[in-house]
């Protein structure tokens, strides 16, 4: 089935942008339901999907700059190696999500819900992570050069 979850047979084939925008425009004004879907390598700059479903949608090597996903739910998403340059992710549950690799650099991620996210070599550079849960997440060799982030209480002598 075109755009279903991935199976461990064989990947799905990417869903349609056309049918993207269908679904999208069906369920307005109500957050579209995505959970599942393929958008592996998919082309969608400044896309608009605030509090859209995403989770354990595959959203490998996508082209998501300047994409506009406030409060999504991308639980356990797999986002490797995406471009999220400039993407809005305030209040966005990304908890289980795979963003290795994945470009975040200048993106808002404001209160966003990185708990056990998997941020191995993503690029954070002058991403705002203030307000971030960050819990459990592997942040190895990731980026993350002026990246705006909480200040650490002070430690008990």
């Amino acid at each position: 089935m075109t755009g279903s979850a991935p199976s461990s047979d064989a990947s799905p084939e990417p869903l349609p942008v056309a049918e993207l925008v269908r679904r999208v425009r069906a369920a307005a004004p109500k957050p579209v339901d995505l959970a599942g879907v393929c958008l592996r390598g998919q082309s969608l700059p400044f896309v608009r999907l605030a509090r859209a479903r995403l989770a354990a949608a595959d959203l490998r090597e996508a082209d998501l700059r300047s994409a506009e996903l406030m409060t999504a739910d991308l639980q356990r998403a797999d986002l490797r190696g995406a471009d999220l340059r400039l993407a809005r992710l305030d209040g966005a549950d990304l908890r289980g999500a795979d963003l290795r690799g994945a470009d975040l650099a200048e993106a808002i991620l404001r209160g966003a819900d990185l708990r056990e996210a998997d941020l191995r070599e993503a690029d954070l550079r002058d991403a705002d992570l203030r307000g971030a849960q960050l819990e459990g997440a592997r942040l190895e060799r990731a980026r993350l050069a002026y990246a705006k982030l909480d200040p650490q209480p002070p430690s008990a002598p």
